[in-house]
C-alpha cells in the first residue's frame, strides 16, 4: 500500500510548464478606453446639471 501511495504522488509531479498565449487584450481592457470614457461620461454630466440652473 505503501509503494502504491509513493508511485502514485510520483507520477503527480510532472513539472510542467505551460504557457498560454490568447494574444491581443481586448478593446474594453485597455487603460486608455476607460479613461476616454470616464471623460467623457463627466463632459456630459457637467452640461445636464449645468442646463437645469
Amino acid at each position: 500500500m505503501a509503494m502504491t501511495t509513493s508511485l502514485t504522488s510520483f507520477a503527480q509531479d510532472g513539472g510542467l510548464d505551460i504557457d498560454v498565449n490568447i494574444g491581443e487584450p481586448e478593446w474594453y481592457q485597455q487603460t486608455w478606453v476607460w479613461v476616454v470614457g470616464a471623460a467623457v461620461f463627466v463632459l456630459i454630466l457637467v452640461a445636464l446639471l449645468r442646463k437645469r440652473k
